[in-house]
């Protein structure tokens, strides 16, 4: 069974930064499987795709309008993915949900949120001064 839970996220200023992590668990496996993606839904608005990572190689994929400012990462030992969020701006504000797929292959893809199979329950990153 997959389960991921989200956590980090909270109040910062403009300018400020936050960590957002994704523990991942498929019980009753050890081992963790599925490439991630962060996504996240401001109020009124369609969701939207932010990053992605191929677990195995950590090649990496982000929307551009975070590009230079949030970094994805993963901890293979602890099945735990990252985003880094730095310089965050107001229109980062949203609800940022982690999720899972077992195998994709480019950019259309990963940023496509009908490829994924498992979702976490979101965490909210408000970002206001």
């Amino acid at each position: 069974q997959v389960r991921l839970v989200e956590s980090g996220g909270g109040l910062v200023q403009p300018g400020g930064s936050l960590r957002l992590s994704c523990a991942a668990s498929d019980s009753p496996y050890l081992t963790w499987n599925y490439d991630m993606g962060w996504w996240r839904q401001a109020p009124g608005k369609d969701r939207e795709f932010v990053a992605a990572i191929k677990w195995t190689e950590g090649q990496t994929f982000y929307t551009d309008s975070v590009k230079g400012r949030f970094t994805i990462s993963r901890d293979n030992a602890k099945n735990t993915m990252y985003l880094q969020m730095n310089s965050l701006k107001p229109e980062d504000t949203a609800v940022y949900f982690c999720a899972a797929l077992y195998s994709c292959t480019g950019y259309e893809c990963y940023s496509s949120d009908y490829e994924y199979d498992y979702w976490g329950q979101g965490t909210q990153v408000t970002v206001s001064s």
